[in-house]
């Protein structure tokens, strides 16, 4: 079974009707994405990651012509946005429901002592933390009232003095 070259290089769509539903696509999801109102953009949670792979997936289907319209793209795309949306609107109004869907704090050094079974319930290992620490401008893990892994994956340091000095996302760091 040989390689077809004529099949890897020939469009199967017109490149001009491509281009038009890459147009679509890309404002469609940049004026919903606008009217959904984001709050931040700087992190990224497990959700919003999921939608974005989501996102990318159905839009693809539709930019590419692997679905006979842009619309049947756009609904689902619009479906994905609506949820994501939705969900966020039920965790800020009804507080039980935030418990069930985002994940909550995790106590990792309490009055100047590592809790290790926070710091095993998400993985960290002491030089992850004292890393962290040290980031924050502290020495010691005596010098730490409170470390809490926070909800959207970044940590958390408050010194002895009572002051939030670091917010450390431990997330996103490479393997």
């Amino acid at each position: 079974m040989g390689i077809d070259w004529h099949e890897i290089f020939v469009f199967n769509i017109s490149p001009f009707e491509m281009m038009v539903r890459g147009t679509i696509t890309y404002w469609f999801i940049f004026i919903l994405l606008r009217l959904a109102g984001r709050r931040d953009a700087g992190s990224l949670g497990v959700a919003d990651l999921l939608v974005l792979v989501l996102i990318g997936d159905a839009a693809g289907n539709a930019m590419a012509g692997q679905s006979a319209s842009v619309m049947d793209g756009m609904m689902v795309v619009a479906t994905l946005i609506f949820w994501s949306v939705a969900v966020d609107r039920l965790g800020y109004f009804f507080p039980f429901m935030r418990n069930l869907l985002e994940p909550s704090k995790v106590c990792l050094v309490k009055d100047g002592v590592l809790q290790r079974k926070g710091m095993r319930r998400e993985y960290i290992t002491v030089e992850e933390l004292m890393e962290s620490i040290r980031l924050a401008g502290l020495e010691r893990v005596d010098q730490v009232k409170r470390a809490y892994m926070e909800s959207n994956g970044e940590i958390s340091i408050i010194s002895q003095s009572n002051d939030l000095i670091q917010r450390n996302d431990l997330r996103s760091k490479p393997e």
